[in-house]
């Protein structure tokens, strides 16, 4: 018998998140490892949390993660994006909260480009007078 899983894709800076949603009890794996010891701090966990919150399936879903690159906050975004897209994708009926918490929308910062003539994106050589 086949599980059913929702799949979503989440992106932030450099970070890239392929996401399942699996029926099941509420645990989060990260990289084959638990949440708990994939991140440190307390706030990306509540970050990674917050679709699952918002909509009030913390307890329904089993949440499968492989993400690449970027650091923790950015691979924090981007499970958040993932899990948002795929929740979406569970339940049409979500579209709302996830919407109005600004979840399902792509954070476009992206590192500044180094210029030429410039040290880094907007630092200048130090300005001597003499």
């Amino acid at each position: 018998m086949a599980q059913t899983a929702y799949c979503g894709t989440g992106r932030r800076k450099k970070s890239i998140a392929r996401v399942r949603l699996v029926s099941g009890s509420g645990k989060i794996t990260i990289n084959k490892r638990d949440i708990d010891d994939y991140f440190g701090l307390e706030t990306l966990k509540v970050i990674v949390r917050q679709p699952l919150t918002a909509t009030a399936t913390e307890g329904k879903f089993d949440v499968l993660v492989n993400v690449t690159g970027g650091g923790f906050t950015g691979q924090a975004g981007a499970i958040r994006h993932g899990i948002a897209r795929a929740l979406l994708e569970a339940d049409a009926n979500f579209r709302p909260a996830l919407k109005q918490a600004g979840y399902l929308t792509r954070d476009p910062r992206m590192k500044e480009r180094k210029k030429y003539g410039l040290k880094a994106a907007r630092r200048a050589p130090q300005f001597s007078k003499r």
